[in-house]
């Protein structure tokens, strides 16, 4: 008789999020920038020009590999409008509990005919493109997986791979996060706690908006889904 474990973890290109930075289980490592918005129709077209080539010198300035990644997702604000009535209750005057009702009511409206959406905008800054020899991962990877193979695993030594890798993407985050600081847009590299609120997030889309995680104990490493066992 065996015994025949699996977890959803086995499925994640996920290896560890560590020191502010996710390690990949093809030994890539990369940083996670998230960044601000500016809403670009406002300003004037003096403003729009010098933006325009801002921007431009920071892609030219930029010699290394990066995603850009805008994850949208739908907004609850069912805890506001609680917030609003309550406030609504509390007042004595007339007329000012009618214009916070009016409020209330005028917000109802908007969500019940459009969908409220938070849009995060991330940079990903990926440690030097690994090999294939490395890594075991090529070009012709992607014709396994077609057929039903599985590309080769290879053991990531964490501790090795982040030292190495954050020498490669200190310098490169320092560039971006002060190129973007010229054109106005605020910058910041996710910690370890955004990082795993973030990916939690994308693999749990019904959980509760701003469910806090705990990883002082590494709690993320922890199986959400109990392995199956199977007896031959």
């Amino acid at each position: 008789m065996a015994q025949i474990t699996a977890s959803t973890q086995d499925h994640l290109d996920v290896e560890e999020i560590k020191n502010d930075f996710v390690i990949l289980k093809n030994g890539t490592v990369s940083a996670v920038i998230q960044t601000t918005a500016v809403n670009f129709n406002l300003l004037s077209e003096i403003e729009q020009d010098a933006i325009i080539a801002a921007f431009s010198m920071l892609l030219n300035s930029i010699t290394f590999p990066v995603q850009v990644s805008i994850r949208s997702k739908r907004l609850d604000i069912s805890k506001y409008i609680e917030k609003v009535k309550r406030t609504e209750n509390k007042i004595s005057d007339p007329l000012l509990k009618h214009q916070a009702t009016a409020y209330r009511k005028f917000v109802q409206d908007i969500i019940s005919e459009n969908e409220v959406l938070d849009k995060r905008f991330y940079v990903i800054i990926p440690s030097n493109p690994f090999t294939p020899t490395s890594t075991g991962s090529g070009p012709f990877d992607f014709l396994l997986k077609l057929f039903g193979g599985h590309s080769r695993r290879f053991h990531v030594n964490v501790d090795t791979t982040l030292k190495a890798a954050v020498r490669d993407l200190v310098p490169k985050i320092d560039h971006v996060i002060k190129e973007f600081n010229r054109i106005g847009i605020k910058a910041k590299q996710l910690t370890t706690q955004e990082l795993v609120e973030l990916y939690f997030d994308i693999y749990n889309p019904s959980t509760v908006h701003g469910q806090r995680i705990r990883t002082n104990i590494d709690d993320y490493k922890t199986a959400i889904v109990n392995p199956a066992i199977v007896e031959e």
